[in-house]
């Protein structure tokens, strides 16, 4: 017992000694601790050093992205790929374009065409790949994607709104759209790629920066141009993907739905939508304002505004309107002036192509037909119908934009095109100066060049007649009376065209020598078609112009261009539109073709034999008892219609008598327009080797014809 209780007060001195030291023991155990921790923190730092070291002695830093990531094992982007899908080659242009300047960022990419992939298979990958991927895909007719990447596009629809298919089926894919478009057709721009960023969305994938468009429409186009637009566009890429690589993420304010950021003032600049960084906030509010998303075509959907946003929105559109005008009141001459018509981009091209433009709009080429006849190897169709000297023609237009892109445009639709004059415009009297020193300039080389006639050389010299119809909408041109006057008191002639899409123009215009209105199609799908026109109303436009032609005194003519498998069906359609406007002469003409395009799905196929057009030209007079066919020009593929009152005493009277018509114009300006004048006073007779079945075919006989022997072909000109 002795023994137990003296152990017992040993332990409880020893239990009172450590309580009363208890401070000591503390800090020892706290010092031993802390020892431990900074001995692994320095050992762990040791090695890491060591090993990145390692790394790049052998080279690891290529291994990286090129960005340098502040750790080399973490790999936050892998590489790039670039998808395009493109028409007529632009989307691929830009493509290569972007590769190069990633490429500079010692970034893996890879180029890769919509048409050769399969989406189902390859996206799916891309969601643990680390990879951006980059969409650049045009929006084509009645918007609908090209052609190469229609499948890519239709899957993708699919995929989003198939209930059997997991919404966050491409969660983790990190992707950015550049959409390319043409704001002048209203209702279809920019809607692929709009509707590409909605359904990249919609699985769960998310962008690292807002959806950019580029615009064809030089007047719109944010910076003057689709090239300008999207080198602006991949700046912001160039460093959104830099800021990426470095690991920067920033979490949105979590109140994102149907593919749009909603944060919004302080908040919204310090967030982001899903992974985007610095996309949308780091514009001006006033940009911020007009920006797209994937409500625009939500189908009117969530179309309500919550009152709590009211006053957000509010705020921001009368912060943007200050924005805007201070900009116009403080001398931001680039952005209140007017735009050029023609951008370095279609300057390139159309100087390519043989162009002579003038100032910002204007342009002069030379036809064929001109060459042709020089040499002594026979005229236009023109020559043949209407008696011009087509080396003496100079083919010119005051306005490179179109309302319509037809699929037969020989011009490969490198001209713009839009709805109404929104660029700076040039005085008439500079481009008819510039237009005939052009001319003349490209007269002039034919000096000295084997089988040229020196007399028809000096001739050509002196212009007589010009074709308003070489590219473009000449009619469109605010001034083109003014510029037909200045051609008429030059002793120009004019053969004036237009495509039937500006009725009240038609109505407000001058006499010419002989308008045209082309009638390429009789029903209002085949004309949407064939032309693609940009105005909603086109067809009642169509109609307005027919009838707005039917007012004029002077000659008129509707040109018909036969496409095979696309309008030579429609007989009895096209015989009301005559009806209606009742033009004194229709022309009939295969059409051309001008090669392979992007921009056409045409083929030779498309283009009849002379023979069926005959034939076409045979069943329409069946159906037309006041117009009888008065005229052929085989070489163009050709066949002139005309109505029965030119027919004097048995004789055609298609020619003009262009002197008369000189002195016509002129009587009129002398009463101050008061004097009328009609078809009827400037006619000329035939001559019988013009006529429809003559043993020439159209072909003048004081003329030799040359027949080529190469393959080659020049499908240049009227």
């Amino acid at each position: 017992l002795d023994v137990s209780m003296d152990t017992w007060s040993y332990f409880h001195t020893c239990l009172v000694s450590i309580w009363l030291h208890r401070f000591y023991i503390y800090s020892a155990v706290a010092f031993g601790i802390s020892l431990w921790i900074v001995i692994q923190f320095t050992t762990t730092r040791t090695k890491r050093k060591v090993g990145e070291d390692l790394l790049q002695e052998l080279g690891a830093d290529k291994l990286g992205n090129g960005c340098a990531p502040p750790q080399a094992q973490e790999v936050h982007v892998a590489g790039v790929k670039i998808f395009y899908g493109s028409q007529t080659g632009t989307a691929k242009r830009f493509a290569k374009a972007l590769a190069e300047a990633v490429t500079s960022l010692n970034l893996p990419v890879e180029v890769i065409n919509m048409g050769d992939y399969d989406p189902e298979d390859g996206l799916s990958e891309e969601t643990s790949s680390r990879n951006i991927c980059v969409f650049l895909v045009a929006t084509y007719t009645e918007g609908q994607p090209p052609e190469s990447a229609a499948w890519f596009c239709k899957w993708l629809e699919e995929a989003a709104n198939d209930f059997r298919v997991g919404k966050s089926f491409l969660q983790g894919l990190r992707y950015a759209v550049f959409g390319l478009g043409n704001s002048a057709y209203v209702d279809h721009y920019n809607t692929v790629g709009r509707r590409m960023d909605r359904c990249l969305w919609m699985l769960s994938a998310s962008r690292i920066m807002t959806r950019a468009e580029g615009d064809c429409n030089v007047a719109q186009s944010k910076h003057g141009s689709i090239e300008a637009d999207f080198e602006a566009w991949k700046a912001k890429f160039l460093t959104r993907l830099q800021a990426l690589c470095k690991g920067e993420k920033k979490p949105c304010s979590g109140k994102c739905k149907k593919g749009k950021c909603k944060s919004s003032g302080k908040q919204s600049k310090e967030s982001s939508d899903h992974e985007h960084g610095k996309s949308e906030h780091e514009n001006s509010e006033a940009e911020e304002l007009f920006e797209t998303s994937s409500e625009e075509e939500a189908g009117g959907t969530d179309s309500v505004i919550d009152v709590e946003d009211l006053g957000n929105i509010m705020g921001h559109m009368k912060k943007a309107k200050v924005l805007l005008l201070e900009g116009v009141w403080n001398g931001s001459k680039e952005e209140a002036e007017r735009r050029e018509m023609i951008t370095p981009a279609l300057r390139e091209a159309l100087t390519k192509q043989g162009y002579k433009l003038i100032g910002s709009h204007s342009g002069v080429k030379l036809c064929r037909w001109t060459k042709s006849m020089l040499r002594g190897r026979g005229g236009c169709y023109k020559h043949t119908f209407y008696g011009i000297e087509s080396h003496r023609c100079m083919e010119a237009t005051p306005s490179l934009a179109c309302a319509n892109k037809c699929v037969f445009c020989w011009r490969h639709h490198t001209n713009p095109v839009g709805t109404e004059w929104r660029w700076k415009m040039d005085q008439p009297e500079v481009i008819l100066r510039e237009a005939i020193e052009n001319h003349q300039n490209m007269i002039k080389q034919f000096k000295g060049v084997s089988g040229v006639k020196a007399a028809r050389l000096e001739e050509a010299l002196s212009v007589k007649h010009c074709a308003l119809s070489l590219v473009g909408e000449p009619i469109m041109y605010p001034q083109i009376n003014s510029f037909v006057r200045l051609l008429h008191q030059h002793g120009i002639s004019t053969f004036l065209v237009t495509n039937a899409q500006f009725p009240e123009e038609i109505r407000r215009l001058e006499p010419v020598t002989q308008l045209y209105v082309s009638v390429d199609a009789s029903t209002k799908e085949s004309l949407r078609r064939i032309d693609r026109p940009l105005f909603k109303d086109f067809w009642q436009r169509f109609l307005d112009s027919l009838k707005a032609l039917a007012e004029k005194q002077q000659r008129t003519v509707y040109r018909l261009t036969l496409v095979k498998a696309w309008n030579v069906d429609e007989l009895k359609a096209y015989a009301d539109l005559i009806s209606l406007g009742k033009p004194d002469f229709i022309e009939v003409k295969g059409v051309t073709y001008c090669g392979e395009s992007s921009a056409s799905s045409l083929t030779m196929a498309n283009v009849p034999w002379h023979g069926e057009v005959v034939s076409f030209v045979q069943e329409l007079a069946r159906l037309l008892p006041d117009y009888g066919i008065a005229c052929e020009h085989e070489h163009s593929n050709c066949v002139l219609m005309a109505h029965r009152k030119f027919q004097v005493d048995g004789e055609w009277r298609t020619w003009i008598d262009y002197g008369r018509f000189q002195e016509l114009v002129r009587e009129r300006e002398r009463s101050g327009g008061s004097r009328a004048f009609t078809a009827a006073e400037y006619t000329a007779r035939t001559p019988p080797w013009a006529l429809f079945g003559a043993r020439e075919r159209g072909f003048d006989p004081l003329d030799v014809r040359f027949q080529r022997k190469s393959k080659a072909r020049d499908i240049s000109g009227c």
